[in-house]
């Protein structure tokens, strides 16, 4: 029988108990009301103003601007941020698989929070995995950024889960994967899975096999520890790939069978940055920048709400540039320019192995620093330093300390330690070029090389450079001839030296040239001395037209003749002009006399596919098409029996290519209008190449005049130039998709001026050239 002190005990216990029960409902609620107060006063903007309803309809992206070629191939991209955003179609189902298999389990069944993981990641502290789910993930992403510290950080955590609700609320699972994924930073200038697809395994993202979406999937949970690029974290990149997989097997997404044999595969990885110096037409796509530049200032947005013009930007609007070059033909000619030039700076190189002054010829010491001084000042390592508030002294002392620096060879680049004033000798010895190709009769541009390395040489020789033309500018001189005084190629004229007095065309002394090799004498056609670049013939024939119609003609023909002197010299090829001016101008002679301004963009689409701009021809008729047909013929004999004739050296037919020989050096049959040029000293090597419906332009040349070959053998345009058209036609023919004519050029009708030679007498003896010499 109970004590009446038990009973008591027993009831003041009781009480005690439900005392306790009622304060832990109370700690229960007020946690919970708290826990509920928190968020509201998250979503009230309590904690810092959370995005608008507009703002997560249009979350803010930088989107990277896309130049796609003519035939839809990505050459690049502009970028702040390289992102090319996809939809959820776009993605390959074992990417999906891959990303809610390892990073959100249950993404198909919560709401944007997984209160199943955060009281998991509560009862473990995390060591089981983390709570955040995709939904979570991106929100940081989108709006709240880097992880904060300390209690910030808990602040944080409620912000994102407010922003996964309304996230989930706004947008389907199927658009938040494809926003998250587009927005995730794989490093290396890859945002977005399609960026990261493209440069880390060179692929188109839909093309992902399930082995390289688990490589990027592994990556999410931390980029750089996980990156298979990086050899220090490549064996934990791998690691983590075959734990995605495990993942999946898990969730019944693959077999144990299909597991086991994914985990046995290596890392395959085809690393293909995608930096603005990386990839294919790097030098077009910098001056690409210049179009779009001008395009932009002319072709406003709008206004903004605030009344001010917004203008579109290529670095975050998200722009596609469709543009005319042809990334066949941009491979080819790229191919073509390293294949020839790496070994012509071979010969270069040895030439100047007993030059005292190399790469510097005929010039004193004095000159040679001169150069330098001016490299120096103009150099980036200059404007840094004078920036950071450095005296002249101080920088000039800077370029005589040795220093670590990566270096540009043909062999590839070269780590090494070397003062910056002995880097400026070393680029300086580098022979540079500039290539570019067009269609006359549209004008658009099929491939644009600028250089030889973006890299390590910035400067554009296409449209920026300019350089003495040497004898390609006769064609001017004899098209001006031609239209004028009805000439034709198999007339005849006298090979002596021809005066052009003082007092005429406005020059103050008598003007007698010489011919480059001085034989002189006897009676030769028109098409054999513009063959043979006959200097004695020009001046005969300028001073018949007198150099104001030449200019004139140039002029109409797209060249820049503000710098251009109006004397008769120019008959020789004195004017600095760019490449990008040639090329459009030869390309009148094949379009039948009409000139079409070279065009590099076709359309322009914003982010939505709406189309900016439409690219419409502008064609001008110069001269009249029987000219043009006969300056073309006058062109013809350059490659037939001057200095270009060494396209033709026969050999054994080939069968790949009927127009095509497997001799030594290209074998052409077809008809090729063209010319060659040399400067004074050899500073300067063209050829300038035309078939009915392509004109490519070559030139070769150091960055300062007086960097060039001794001799003539090396250093005229038929050696230092043609050799780049030559295996650049060669490649081009040999793709027969590109549709390249090897038919002979469009004959006006009723053509009134004789081109047949074989009816006219001529005393013209073809003179034997040098043979090209074998690198």
């Amino acid at each position: 029988m109970a004590t009446k002190e038990t009973t008591n005990k027993k009831t003041e216990n009781t009480a005690n108990y439900s005392k306790y029960i009622a304060w832990f409902w109370r700690l229960f609620v007020l946690g919970l009301l708290s826990i509920v107060m928190l968020f509201l006063l998250a979503s009230w903007d309590v904690f810092g103003k959370l995005p608008t309803f507009e703002k997560l309809e249009n979350p803010e992206n930088n989107l990277a601007t896309k130049i796609i070629s003519s035939d839809g191939k990505l050459l690049g991209t502009y970028y702040n941020e390289n992102r090319t955003p996809i939809k959820y179609a776009d993605l390959p189902q074992n990417l999906v698989d891959a990303l809610v298999a390892t990073e959100d389990e249950r993404y198909y069944e919560h709401s944007g929070i997984d209160f199943k993981g955060t009281a998991r990641a509560f009862a473990y502290l995390g060591k089981k995995g983390g709570a955040s789910t995709v939904t979570q993930q991106l929100s940081k992403l989108l709006f709240t950024g880097e992880a904060a510290k300390g209690w910030k950080r808990y602040v944080q955590k409620v912000k994102e889960y407010v922003i996964a609700t309304r996230l989930e609320r706004q947008y389907t699972k199927q658009e938040i994967l494809a926003m998250y994924l587009n927005k995730f930073d794989f490093l290396y200038q890859a945002i977005g899975v399609s960026s990261a697809a493209r440069i880390y395994f060179n692929k188109d993202i839909k093309d992902l096999e399930i082995h390289e979406s688990a490589v990027l999937v592994a990556m999410l949970k931390n980029p750089r520890q996980y990156n298979p690029h990086r050899e220090i974290s490549r064996e934990k990149s791998l690691g983590r790939r075959n734990q995605v997989f495990k993942q999946m097997e898990k969730n019944e997404m693959i077999t144990t069978a299909q597991k086991d044999s994914l985990q046995a595969l290596p890392l395959d990885i085809k690393f293909t940055p995608e930096g603005h110096a990386d990839g294919m037409a790097t030098y077009f796509r910098e001056n690409l920048k210049k179009f779009m530049a001008d395009w932009i200032k002319e072709n406003p947005k709008g206004k903004n709400p605030e009344g001010d013009i917004e203008y579109y930007d290529i670095y975050r609007d998200g722009l596609t540039i469709t543009t005319t070059i042809d990334s066949r033909m941009q491979k080819i000619a790229e191919n073509a320019v390293e294949q020839h030039m790496s070994n012509l700076q071979k010969a270069f190189d040895k030439q100047n192995e007993k030059n005292k002054t190399a790469p510097f010829r005929g010039i004193n010491e004095e000159k040679v620093d001169g150069i330098f001084n001016r490299a120096i000042k103009t150099s980036e390592r200059w404007r840094k330093l004078k920036a950071q508030g450095k005296s002249e002294s101080e920088i000039k002392k800077s370029f005589d300390i040795k220093t670590d620096m990566t270096i540009f060879s043909w062999k590839g680049e070269i780590d090494t330690i070397m003062t910056p004033r002995d880097s400026i000798r070393y680029y300086k010895k580098f022979l540079r070029t500039g290539m570019m190709s067009m269609v006359p009769q549209t004008g658009e541009v099929r491939a644009w090389v600028g250089g030889i390395n973006m890299t390590h040489f910035q400067y554009d020789h296409v449209q920026t450079g300019k350089r003495q033309v040497g004898s390609t500018f006769k064609p001017f001189l004899y098209a001006t001839a031609v239209d004028q005084l009805h000439l034709s190629p198999c007339d005849t004229i006298s090979n002596t030296l021809y005066t052009i007095p003082a007092g005429s065309h406005g020059i103050s002394k008598d003007w007698t040239p010489k011919n480059s090799g001085g034989d002189m004498g006897g009676m030769v056609t028109l098409k054999y001395a513009l063959a043979q670049s006959i200097n004695t013939i020009s001046a005969n024939l300028m001073d018949q037209v007198g150099p104001k119609q030449v200019l004139r003609l140039a002029k109409n023909l797209g060249v820049d003749i503000s710098d251009i002197p109006e004397t008769p010299s120019i008959a020789l090829g004195t004017p600095d002009i760019s490449l990008y001016e040639m090329v459009g101008a030869y390309g009148a002679f094949a379009n039948q006399g009409v000139y079409v301004k070279p065009q590099i963009v076709s359309t322009i689409q914003d982010k939505n596919g709406t189309i900016l701009y439409q690219h419409v021809p502008d064609p001008k008729d110069v001269i009249s098409a029987e000219s043009a047909y006969v300056t073309l013929e006058l062109m013809k004999g350059v490659t037939e029996s001057g200095s270009g004739s060494r396209l033709r050296h026969s050999g054994r037919t080939s069968g790949a290519y009927k127009n095509t020989v497997t001799g030594y050096p290209y074998g052409f049959r077809n008809p090729i209008a063209g010319k060659t040029g040399t400067t004074q000293n050899q500073s300067d090597g063209w050829f300038m190449g035309v078939v009915p419906n392509l004109v490519t332009g070559v030139w070769v040349g150091g960055e300062d005049r007086s960097v060039h070959f001794p001799g003539i053998g090396y250093g005229q345009g038929a050696t230092m130039a043609l050799p780049i058209w030559g295996l650049y036609m060669k490649g081009v023919y040999e793709n027969e998709d590109l549709k390249v004519s090897d038919k002979n050029f469009k004959r006006p009708p009723n053509l009134s001026i004789e081109t047949d030679c074989a009816k006219y007498k001529s005393e013209g003896v073809n003179e034997e050239l040098p043979d090209e010499l074998d690198f």
